[in-house]
Parts: C-alpha cells; structure tokens; sequence
C-alpha cells in the first residue's frame, strides 16, 4: 500500500494537504505556522473513479452530496449527513438499497465519483447534439512578414486539429478590429471597429446586428439547429469548424500584416484591448452560458486605445519592476483596471480568454494576467511564433489522444465543511462567485468571501490551493469530544470537450489530533512537498499584494538556547528548508534580471500547474563532450556510447510530451555558453568568494547568492537566539 502511495501520492481523490491530521483549535492551529491547506487537482482522471448515470443525492440542509462516509439506515431508508448531521430520507428509486446492494457513491473505496449530468439540449434524448466548444482566434497583424507566416500555418493546423462539430470565429487586428463574417463565403465580409475608443458590449452587439432589435425573441429554450448551436445570427460569425476550415485557409492565405503606416522611432499602432473586447462581446450575444475560448496570438505592446501599456514613441521604453515599484508606470494601473472589467464579463458569460505572446520585447502579459487568471485560461510566452516553445504548445492545445490537455469548460467549484471548519479562500485559476454561508472565513486569501468559485476553464492538469482556518469558538474542540474526524467535500461541475455536464465528487476525511498533549502524530501528518507548493503560491500572491513581503517559515526543531551546534531538525521536517532555499532563489520571488511580463507568467503557471518545468537541460561533460565531437558514437564498436549520449535525449522527449506550456530544450556542454541555464540553477556552493577550496576541475559559479551551507548556518543561529 505504501508503494502504491508513493507512486500516486493524490490516489483516487487528488487531494493533498499540507497537514494529514489537524490541531483542535485556532491557536494551536496558528502555532503550526505552515498553514491549514489542501492541494486539489479538481478533474485529474483516475481509473478508478467510477461513472454514475444519474443526479447526485444532496442534504436538505447544507446541500452535501451523499457519499461513503454518510452513515445509513437500511431499514428506514435514512442516511445522515456527515457534514450537518441531518438526517434525510432516501427517494423511491433507491428503495432496494441494502448492505450488500449499495450505489456507487456508498462505496467505502469510491470516495470520488463522477456523475453524468444531463445537458441542455434535449434531456430525454440521449443521441442530441451536446453543445459544442467554440473558438474565437484573435490574431495580431503588427508583424514582420515573417512571423505573420509562422503564426498563419499554426492556425491553420490548428482549424485542421478542432473537432468537426467545434464552432470557429476569426478577429484580426492592428490600428483597428477587424471581425471576420465565415458565413459569408462568396467574398471577404468584415465589420471594422476603431481600435482608439472603448467600445461596450451593447455597441458589438448593434455593430454586428446581433442586437435585441436585429433579433427575433426566443420563447424558452432557442431552437437547436443539427449542428448544435442555435439560430440567433451566431452562423454568420461562429461556424463548425468542418463547413469553414476552406474559407479560413483562404482568409489566412489572403492576409496580410498591418498596412497602417509607421513613422520612424514608432511602435507600430495595436489595439489588442479593442480586440478582446470585441469578441468577448461577440460571444456574449452569440453563445451566453456556453463555454467559449477566445485564443489572442499577440506579437507585441498594445498601444492604441484600452489596455495600452507603452506609448508609440521607441524612446519610451516598456515599464520595468523598478517603474512599477516607484509607481512610474503610467499606463499599468488603467490597463489593469481594463482588463479587469474585462473578466468580470467574461467570467460572467463562463468564457476563457487563452494568451499566445511571441515577441522579444514585453507585450503586456503582466497587465492581462488577471483576465487570464480568472477566467481560467491558458498562457504561453515564446520569442518567436516560429519557436518550438509556441508552435509545439500551441499544437497541444487542440491535439487528441493520450497527451490532449482535456480542456474543459464553464466548470464551478463547491466546498462542504465540516463544523468549525472555515475556508479563507483559493489561489488558483478561479474566480468568487460570493457565495455566502457559515464555513466562510473573516480572513480572506486569494479569492475569498465565498464557499462556491466559477473555473470558466480548466484541464486534468488544473490544480487549486484551498486555504482553510478554524472557528474562534472552543465549544465543540474540546480535547477527547466524539467527533474524532472531520470531512471536506469537493464538488466540480463542468463541460468535457464533447459538450456533456460532469459533476465530480470528491469526499475526504481526516483526524483531529490534540496538539497540545502529544506533537508527534501532527508532525507525521505533515505533507512537505504539498506544503513547499502550498507556502510558494502564497509567496507568490504576497509578492503581488503586499510591499517588502519576507518568506518566513519556522519549522519544528530541537535546540539549546544561545548553542548552534544543539540545532535539530524533524525528520519530518528534513528537506522543507531545502526547498525554502530553492523558492527564495527562483523566478517566483525573484524579479531581478526578469520583465513584468515574465514574472507575470511564471506566477502564473505556479498557480495551475501540480509540477512546471519550463526548461530541459542535457548537460554533457567535458570528456563526453570531447568523445562526441571526435565522432565516436558513429563507429559501431562504440555503440554502448552512441545509446549513452541518445538516452537523455530520450528521457527529455518523454518530459516534454508531459509538460504544458512545451518546455524549451537546451543541450549543452561543460564550459560552453549554454551551460549557464544549469549553472545558474545550481547551489553555489563553488563561488569566486571560495575559489581557493574548490577541487581542481570544478565549475566557478559566478554569484553573489548564499549557497544552501550558508543558509542553514545562518538559519540555525537565527533559531537558537532568544
């Protein structure tokens, strides 16, 4: 079993705490310093799980999913929430219960099940079109020719990859918007938006003629065409891929790069703000309530209309960390507030906005995270469009099979406590939908003040932090009360990529533990590596947040005041400060040597991903490199070293097809330049402050940085002080 554990730490549930087994109350609860945590992967799909074809069972009271930790009784036909201690009756069509006919959600070991909603379409004919995703591609025309053509051929291989029955819009833009009408195959039809003023909603819709005086009303629910979408004018800009992947590969053919002048020592005129805006209000009045992606290929700064970041003038350059900490960013806080508007209604629809940014110099990511953030979507940063980092990702997104992302859609996270239980808030791709209730925290982290989150987007990768604390009250906490366990519950609901309503349903348990008598069994429960991910996000939103924020953490030691040497660690406790050491050096925390826009999609990714890695490096040594520019893996009596250099290159392909975003891959050799991606991720413990220890052979790293024998050093002197 404990085999079974390491190679699946998240098991059947895909839940991680930081502790396996929680202190009675808040004060003891506050003593544990790393805090109370889950890590949930909320659609991870496991074998196991099973799949339930009817509607879930909830209490009457505090609407709990009825689940394997309910307790039942046969004869009456009752089941008592474990959540509320409600006791509620079974309905008829669960009459044949018994102990040895039980349904799936009853199973001691199905602690997560999922559920097969009907969807809207027809729910008493199973065979109905489901409703089918959509995507809106919002391509950026301010480049050179070049990457144009890089970004031409990724779309239409993209258009070719889209399920046939996926709904398919195309914007471009530049100085201006331009919306593309595919239904109108006969010529090019495109509605013009000015790229230099706001434009609401309400104005898209009358542009378009989608408006509520263009349109006829729908009594209940809209007519349903054999394609799945309904008849409201939607065909004249949204179609399935399969009727207009001819008609894109023309438009694609047939465009070119922004044809509005630039002046020497300008930046070309972008209105990405625009863009977005537009097609978020495009696929308002299409598509309301159907989960929606808008894919933007971004290729620089915005700098005409909402969202700007940078003025057109090149002497002006793009705002660094030192400008936004002077707060000599000009544009930094309108165009937050832009985009933050901008989620708001895209969060209200229950649509995603992905961001594909090529370009060497920044393009305002750090000013779009919150829009991308909230609503789930998907974010890469490349050099170039032609780059194997885009171009790889971007293929990615739209593949099938074995290493698809399973992008899902219009999900809605729930969160059930047990009593005296409170939830600060999540950090993650998710945004408050305020629900209120007694579970809710006064303090709030991340997004809080709420027991439900909307996920507009989400994949099997998507991984939340939930945040929790204890009530104040000491009623029910006393040492030895009969509620020895409490139980959290975890409900998802969501669109699959073929359109149907899942409602997965994950029930966890742990103990109560008196701290305060006996501190062994809290520290076995304590979960290092879910809480070096759990303390790193909240790093990385404090970084956000707060000015001159420290990363603190006081683990469980033994020592004698004022004697270093006495230092001890836990052993439970025996690699946290390692990688405390790594998160204080890492991109995260860091922002010297980074743009706004990196740190921006590092945090990012932090924020979504279980693991990120986002760089592959194959070092080869001095000697092997030397033995592999002789040639020797190429004659057959050296066959053992041809297979020795081709097995990392191996072990690399695998990672990658594992990874999103597609990590760059960088092969280097001992003493070469490209050796500095290693080097600068290593301990320095070899620096030109100690050069003269240093065993002959041995790599100098040229750093200021403290290596990790100089961190405990000064961290147990630190913890030995009075």
């Amino acid at each position: 079993m404990s085999e079974m554990a390491n190679m699946d730490p998240e098991g059947i549930d895909a839940v991680r705490m930081t502790w396996n087994v929680w202190p009675r109350t808040k004060v003891e609860a506050s003593k544990c310093v790393i805090p109370l945590a889950a890590s949930i992967a909320p659609i991870r799909p496991h074998t196991d799980i099973p799949m339930l074809p009817y509607a879930p069972l909830r209490c009457k009271t505090c609407s709990a999913v009825l689940n394997a930790f309910a307790r039942v009784d046969f004869m009456a036909k009752i089941w008592i929430c474990p959540f509320c201690y409600q006791r509620n009756h079974f309905p008829p069509h669960y009459a044949m219960i018994s102990e040895t006919n039980l349904p799936g959600e009853l199973y001691p070991q199905y602690t997560t099940v999922q559920y097969a909603l009907q969807s809207f379409p027809d729910s008493n004919n199973s065979n109905a079109p489901q409703l089918p995703p959509v995507f809106v591609f919002v391509l950026d025309t301010c480049m050179i020719e070049e990457e144009l053509e890089f970004v031409k051929s990724a779309m239409k291989q993209a258009i070719g990859l889209l399920p046939e029955h996926a709904l398919v819009g195309f914007v471009s833009f530049g100085t201006q918007v331009q919306v593309h009408e595919l239904g109108f195959s006969d010529m090019s039809k495109v509605y013009v938006f000015r790229g230099s003023k706001e434009i609401s909603k309400e104005q898209v819709l009358e542009q378009l003629g989608l408006g509520s005086a263009g349109r006829r009303p729908t009594v209940g629910y809209p007519k349903v065409l054999q394609n799945g979408y309904t008849n409201t004018g939607v065909n004249r800009f949204l179609l399935p891929a399969s009727d207009c992947e001819y008609t894109l590969d023309t438009l694609l053919d047939e465009l070119q790069t922004d044809q509005w002048p630039v002046q020497a020592g300008q930046r070309a005129s972008r209105c990405t703000g625009v863009a977005l805006s537009v097609s978020a209000g495009l696929l308002a009045a299409c598509l309301p309530g159907t989960g929606a992606r808008i894919v933007a290929l971004v290729g620089g700064p915005c700098t005409e209309g909402p969202g700007t970041i940078v003025s057109k003038d090149l002497s002006e350059p793009v705002r660094s960390h030192k400008d936004l900490d002077k707060d000599a960013a000009p544009y930094f806080k309108k165009a937050v507030k832009f985009y933050d508007s901008l989620a708001k209604q895209l969060v209200s629809q229950g649509h995603v906005l992905d961001l594909f940014a090529s370009a060497l110099d920044q393009v305002g990511v750090a000013e779009m995270k919150v829009a991308v953030e909230r609503t789930g979507g998907l974010v890469v940063l490349a050099e170039s469009f032609g780059h194997s980092v885009f171009k790889d990702s971007f293929k990615r997104v739209f593949e099938d099979g074995e290493h698809s992302l399973g992008l899902c859609f219009n999900g809605m996270l729930e969160i059930n406590c047990s009593k005296d239980i409170k939830i600060q808030g999540v950090i993650g791709p998710c945004t408050s939908l305020e629900k209120k209730g007694p579970n809710v925290a006064d303090t709030v982290i991340g997004e809080g003040n709420t027991t439900a989150w909307k996920m507009c987007g989400l994949n099997k990768s998507t991984s939340l932090t939930v945040l929790f604390d204890l009530s104040s009250t000491e009623r029910s906490n006393v040492p030895g009360a009969a509620n020895s366990q409490f139980y959290l519950q975890f409900l998802t609901s969501y669109q699959d990529p073929e359109g149907k309503t899942m409602l997965r349903v994950t029930t966890v348990t742990r103990q109560w533990v008196d701290s305060t008598v006996s501190s062994e069994e809290l520290l076995r429960g304590f979960d290092q590596e879910t809480a070096a991910v759990v303390m790193a996000r909240i790093t990385s939103l404090k970084m956000e947040t707060e000015i001159g924020t420290s990363l603190d953490f006081v683990p469980i030691w033994r020592y004698r005041k004022d004697d270093p040497s006495s230092f001890t660690l836990n052993p439970c406790f025996s690699l946290f400060p390692q990688v405390m050491f790594n998160l204080r050096r890492s991109q995260f925390v860091q922002v010297f040597n980074n743009s706004p826009d990196e740190t921006a999609y590092f945090r990012m990714l932090l924020n979504r991903e279980n693991i990120t890695m986002q760089l592959i490096v194959v070092f080869h040594g001095m000697t092997i490199a030397q033995w592999r520019n002789m040639g020797y893996q190429n004659q057959p009596e050296h066959q053992a070293f041809a297979e020795l250099l081709q097995a990392p290159q191996a072990d690399a392909q695998m990672i990658i097809q594992e990874r999103f975003p597609v990590p760059r891959l960088v092969v280097c050799d001992q003493h070469g330049s490209q050796a500095r991606f290693l080097l600068a991720k290593l301990n320095p413990s070899a620096t030109y402050n100690n050069s003269s220890n240093i065993a002959a052979g041995s790599d100098i790293i040229f750093t200021d940085d403290v290596s990790l024998q100089v961190f405990f050093e000064h961290l147990q002197r630190l913890a030995v002080q009075p």
